[in-house]
């Protein structure tokens, strides 16, 4: 099922990064331009866009908070996904997103 799927590579990544310090975030990410903190936050910045269009609402940037937050971001953004009853092609999307985004890491 989509929603599992997408639960399941949420919780695996959160279980990799949610306890980093500032230090980590800040390392450059393998083989992609940027930081492993704009990595993740460009993530965040997916799974809203795909929300919104979800929910048939306006695409808005999510701020650039402190990395230290990205894992509140990603669990935010994570439910209002799942809130917005996406479609499976919407889920499907942000599981490859979340996927492709633990192999920059």
């Amino acid at each position: 099922m989509p929603a599992e799927d997408f639960r399941a590579a949420v919780q695996r990544l959160l279980a990799q990064v949610g306890h980093w310090e500032t230090g980590r975030w800040s390392a450059l990410a393998t083989g992609t331009p940027g930081t492993r903190g704009d990595l993740v936050h460009a993530l965040v910045q997916r799974l809203a866009d795909l929300a919104a269009d979800a929910e048939s609402r306006p695409r808005r940037p999510v701020p650039r908070e402190p990395d230290t937050t990205l894992p509140d971001q990603l669990r935010v953004m994570t439910g209002d996904l799942l809130a917005a009853d996406a479609p499976t092609a919407a889920l499907d999307r942000a599981t490859a997103d979340i996927l492709d985004t633990r192999r920059h890491l």
